[in-house]
C-alpha cells in the first residue's frame, strides 16, 4: 500500500508534531508513514521507516508480538491493544484497521503511548484492552486522544456536509469566537471572518464545494475579545461510493508566525531604507566634491534628499549679507502659493518653515495642514495670514532644517510632501546629516565663488580690452577659460607699442589655478611692460623678470613667457623664450613648422637668457598659444604639437589672410573630441602679402 493512497493531508496536518507515536502500515506489513515521535521512541530517523518491515526497525523483544497483533487486526478487521514486553518502557500499542474510501481495508494504524497499564497476559494473548475496556471504550479513548492532540496543536477541527453546512459542533471554534453552538451550525462561522477576507473566503469555499478540490486558504478570525487572529484553513473532501460524503477541515492559528513575518518585513524594510539613506549620503558626499558653486550644491542636496524620502519639492534659502532676508537659491523648489511660496519676500520675521528653523536652529516638522495653521496662524499678519494658510496648494506636510556653520545659521533647507506625513526618527537623523553636508558645501562654495569672482575680475582687468591697430600687421587673440571646474588659470597675452614704434608681443602662463595664479600673472605682465619700456631686448626683459621672480615669487610658481619685439613695417625682430611652447609659423608655399629656436628655462630658474632673430615675411603668420590648446588628460604634449602642425597644414588657403578665421579653425579642430581641462590662449599675428587686400578688421 503506497502512502499516496492514504489521506496524507491528515497525518501531516494533525499528527506530525503530536507527542504520541503514530504510524500507518500497509497490508504487506511494511511501514507507510510514521511521525517524529514514534521514530524517536525506537531510536531511528523518521525517514528510515517508510517501506521497511517491523523486524528492521522494531525492538527484537517486541517484534514477534507486534507482528502477531498486526496480523490479527488485519485478519479480524477490528482494533486491538497490547503492552510492551519491557515493563520499564511503560508503552501501550493501540492497533486499528484503516479503510479506504470504498470501504476496503488498506492497512492498519498504530498509536503508541506511555501510560500506567496492567501487565499483559503471560501467554501473550491479545485482548480487547489491557485494562478490560471494551473495543468501543478503547476506540472512544483513541478519539479523545486524537481530539486532545488537535486541541494541543492549536487546531480547530470542523466537519461540513457536501454542500458546506456544518454537521457537527466545533467547541474549539466557539471557544475562540464566543459563538453559541446554534450560531456556529447556522452558518455563523462566516460572521467571525474579517470583513476584508469574508467575500474571498466565501467565494473560494463555494468553488471548492463545486469542484471537489481541496480548500486551502488564509483569513483573519475575530475572537470573543474583539481582536483578530490569523488562521490557515485546509479542508479535504471525504468520499464514499465515489461521492463526497462530507468535508473535514482544520484551522491552524498562525498569528505568531504572521506577526514574526511582518516584524521581519518591517525590519527588512527599515534596514533597506537605512542602507538606501546611507548610500544617498555617500552619493551626496561624492557629488558635492565636484559641486563648486552654490547652485550646483543646492541641486545635489535637493535631488538626493527629495528622492531619498519621497518629497514633492525641496528648496534651499540663504541669508543675505545683512542677514535679514532670505534668498531662495532654487525658486522652483517652492510652491506657487502659501507662506513659503516662490513669490513671497522672505525676511526673518516672515512666519514660515524655513525662518522658524533658522530662528530655533532646530528641525521644524509639520505633519499636516492643520498643524501648519495651528503653529503659524497666530504669527501671521492680521488679514493676510488666513488666506495664505488656508491655501497650501498641493503641499500637505513640511520639513524645515537649519543650515549651520560653526553654530551660525547660513539659511535653511526645506522639503514638502503631497500628503500628510510624519517623519520617522531614522528619517530625521538622515535629513539632519544631509543639512549638515549642505551647510558645509554651501560655505565652501560661497568662499570659492568669492575667490573665483575676484580672480576673474583681476584676470579680465589685466587682459587687453582690444588689440592695438597696427598698420602692416593683422592681429587677433582669444582667451577661453576652462568651464568644467570654473577655476581660472594664469594664461595671458599682451600686445603694446614700444617707444621706438616697434611692437611688443607676449604670451605667458602662470601654472596653477585660482586667485594666486591670476595675481601672479598680473605681477609678471606688469613687470614685463615696465622692463620692455626701459630696455625692450628680449634677453634683457627675460633676465629682468628672472630677478623679479626670484625676489618676489615662490619657487614652485612655474611661469613661462614667449616674448617678441617686431618692426611692423619690415616684419623683422627679435624673440626670446622662457620655457614656453614654440611658436607655430605658417609661410606661403611651405608646410607649417614650429619655431626651432631653443627654449630657455621658466622664469626664476637661473640660466643665461638668449634672443634670436625673428622674421615674418609678407603673407606669413605666427601663432602663439598656451599648453591648454595642445595638451589634455588624454593627449600628451608631443602628440598635441604634432597634431597642431598637421591641422594647420590642412587649413584652407583662404584662411591664411584671415587671422580671426584661422584662429577659430585651429580652436575647433584642436579641441574637438577633448574635454577642455585647462585655459586656452591663442594669439595670431599675420603680415599681409603684397597682393593681399589687407586685413579686414571685421573678421
Amino acid at each position: 500500500m503506497e502512502l499516496d493512497d492514504f489521506e496524507s493531508w491528515l497525518p501531516d496536518a494533525m499528527l506530525r508534531d503530536a507527542p504520541a507515536g503514530v504510524a500507518f502500515l500497509g497490508t504487506d506489513l511494511r511501514f507507510g508513514w510514521v511521525n517524529a515521535a514514534l521514530a524517536r521512541l525506537f531510536g531511528h530517523d523518521q525517514a528510515e521507516f517508510p517501506g521497511r518491515p517491523m523486524a528492521e526497525v522494531w525492538p527484537a523483544k517486541d517484534t514477534a508480538k507486534a507482528e502477531a497483533a498486526l496480523r490479527q487486526v488485519l485478519a479480524e478487521d477490528r482494533p486491538a491493544t497490547e503492552a510492551s514486553e519491557d515493563p520499564a518502557s511503560n508503552r501501550v500499542y493501540h492497533w486499528f484497521p484503516v479503510h479506504g474510501p470504498d470501504g476496503a481495508q488498506i492497512g492498519a494504524g498504530l498509536i503508541v503511548v506511555a501510560e500506567a497499564v496492567a501487565a499483559a497476559p503471560a501467554n501473550g494473548t491479545v485482548t480487547d484492552s489491557p485494562t478490560g475496556l471494551s473495543s468501543e471504550a478503547a476506540l472512544r479513548r483513541s478519539e479523545e486522544r486524537y481530539r486532545a492532540l488537535a486541541q494541543g496543536g492549536a487546531q480547530v477541527v470542523w466537519v461540513a456536509s457536501p454542500d458546506g453546512v456544518m454537521l457537527e459542533d466545533s467547541p474549539e471554534w466557539r471557544w475562540i469566537t464566543g459563538q453559541t453552538e446554534e450560531e456556529f451550525l447556522d452558518g455563523g462561522w462566516l460572521d467571525s471572518i474579517h470583513p476584508e477576507d469574508r467575500d474571498r473566503v466565501q467565494r473560494d469555499w463555494r468553488e471548492s464545494l463545486r469542484s471537489g478540490r481541496i480548500f486551502d486558504d488564509r483569513f483573519r478570525m475575530r475572537t470573543k475579545a474583539g481582536a483578530y487572529r490569523h488562521y490557515d484553513v485546509r479542508a479535504v473532501p471525504i468520499e464514499r461510493d465515489g461521492k463526497i460524503a462530507e468535508w473535514v477541515g482544520a484551522c491552524t492559528d498562525v498569528t505568531s508566525q504572521r506577526e514574526a513575518e511582518e516584524m521581519r518585513g518591517r525590519l527588512t524594510e527599515q534596514l533597506s531604507a537605512a542602507a538606501l539613506r546611507t548610500a544617498r549620503l555617500q552619493q551626496a558626499t561624492s557629488m558635492l566634491a565636484e559641486a563648486l558653486d552654490v547652485e550646483q550644491v543646492v541641486q545635489v542636496i535637493t535631488e538626493v534628499g527629495r528622492t531619498a524620502i519621497g518629497a514633492l519639492r525641496s528648496a534651499v534659502a540663504l541669508l543675505d549679507e545683512e542677514r535679514l532676508r532670505l534668498r531662495v537659491v532654487n525658486p522652483d523648489g517652492l510652491a506657487p502659493v502659501g507662506p513659503d511660496s516662490a513669490d513671497a519676500r522672505l525676511t526673518l520675521d516672515t512666519p514660515s518653515v524655513m525662518t522658524r528653523a533658522i530662528a530655533t536652529r532646530r528641525p521644524v516638522l509639520i505633519p499636516s495642514p492643520e498643524e501648519l495653521r495651528r503653529q503659524f496662524e497666530p504669527d501671521l499678519a492680521e488679514g493676510a495670514g488666513s488666506d495664505a494658510i488656508e491655501d497650501t496648494g498641493d503641499e500637505r506636510s513640511w520639513v524645515g532644517l537649519p543650515l549651520l556653520a560653526a553654530g551660525a545659521p547660513l539659511g535653511a533647507l526645506r522639503f514638502s510632501f503631497n500628503r500628510p506625513r510624519r517623519i520617522t526618527e531614522e528619517e530625521r537623523v538622515f535629513l539632519e546629516a544631509l543639512a549638515g553636508q549642505c551647510a558645509l558645501a554651501v560655505e565652501r562654495a560661497e568662499m570659492y565663488e568669492r575667490e573665483h569672482n575676484a580672480a576673474v575680475t583681476l584676470q579680465r582687468s589685466l587682459l587687453p580690452d582690444k588689440l592695438p591697430d597696427v598698420p602692416g600687421l593683422a592681429l587677433d587673440a582669444r582667451y577661453l577659460p576652462v568651464t568644467r571646474n570654473m577655476e581660472i588659470g594664469g594664461d595671458w597675452y599682451d600686445v603694446f607699442w614700444l617707444p621706438d614704434r616697434r611692437l611688443a608681443v607676449t604670451v605667458g602662463d602662470v601654472m596653477g589655478k585660482g586667485l594666486q595664479a591670476a595675481a601672479g600673472m598680473g605681477r609678471v605682465r606688469n613687470a614685463l611692460r615696465a622692463l620692455a619700456l626701459t630696455d625692450p631686448r628680449p634677453a634683457a626683459v627675460l633676465s629682468g623678470l628672472d630677478r623679479l621672480f626670484s625676489a618676489t615669487e615662490l619657487e614652485e610658481q612655474v611661469t613661462t613667457v614667449s616674448y617678441l619685439v617686431i618692426d611692423p613695417e619690415t616684419g623683422e625682430g627679435q624673440a626670446g623664450n622662457a620655457g614656453h611652447l614654440p611658436t607655430l609659423l605658417l609661410t606661403p608655399g611651405a608646410l607649417p613648422v614650429l619655431d626651432q629656436a631653443e627654449a630657455g628655462t621658466p622664469l626664476g630658474w637661473p640660466s643665461p637668457r638668449r634672443q634670436h632673430a625673428f622674421r615674418l615675411p609678407p603673407g606669413s603668420t605666427a601663432v602663439f598659444y598656451s599648453d591648454g590648446l595642445v595638451e589634455n588628460r588624454v593627449r600628451g604634449l608631443d602628440a598635441g604639437l604634432d597634431e597642431l602642425v598637421s591641422i594647420a597644414a590642412g587649413a584652407p588657403e583662404d584662411l591664411q589672410d584671415a587671422p580671426g578665421r584661422l584662429l577659430q579653425y585651429l580652436l575647433d579642430h584642436m579641441l574637438a573630441g577633448h574635454e577642455q581641462d585647462d585655459d586656452v590662449t591663442v594669439l595670431v599675428m599675420h603680415v599681409p602679402g603684397h597682393d593681399s587686400p589687407g586685413y579686414d578688421s571685421d573678421e
